[in-house]
């Protein structure tokens, strides 16, 4: 388990009593690194908006506090709490199906068929797959969410509308 695991498993049930899911710990750099925990409220909606700046600082003193007592990284670091945003990561397979409809960019870590990078719609999961409708084949892609390294929402109207609507938009 790497430092950022150890740290999720740390801080994960804390921001869950207080309301809130953890969607992603990262650990940026070498020399002064950049602690990025990014998180949003339990909510089926594609994007709730519903983090604040008070949201952040509550998380970022409950999260210090926990980080003070467990030491996981040594020297100095920078905490950086944020919300998802828009273009957020997909990290959990329940993402997939959450935001089932919208378009995303995924990176494997190894190649499939040759490559490595898709973007498309999201079609959900099946079994250990997430199905991706491929914006350059048009065929629907499996793809081993064991081998996603990198996945994110990408910014379009669609998603944009179903966030200030507080809704999720109608799935392809």
């Amino acid at each position: 388990m790497d430092t950022a695991e150890r740290i999720a498993t740390m801080i994960a049930p804390t921001l869950e009593a207080m309301g809130f899911h953890l969607v992603r710990v990262k650990l940026i750099g070498a020399q002064r690194p950049v602690l990025q925990i990014m998180f949003e409220r339990e909510s089926s909606a594609p994007h709730d908006g519903g983090i604040t700046v008070e949201d952040c600082s509550e998380v970022s003193r409950a999260v210090s506090a926990i980080l003070d007592v467990e030491d996981p990284i040594s020297g100095a670091y920078r905490l950086e709490v944020s919300s998802p945003g828009l273009d957020r990561p997909l990290t959990r397979k329940h993402d997939y199906e959450r935001f089932k409809g919208f378009a995303a960019k995924l990176e494997l870590g190894r190649p499939l068929a040759g490559r490595k990078r898709f973007k498309g719609r999201l079609a959900g999961i099946s079994g250990e797959a997430v199905l991706l409708r491929d914006e350059e084949t048009g065929e629907e892609q499996h793809l081993p969410f064991a081998e996603i390294a990198n996945a994110k929402l990408v910014v379009t109207d669609d998603l944009i509308a179903a966030s200030l609507a507080g809704r999720p938009a109608p799935v392809n």
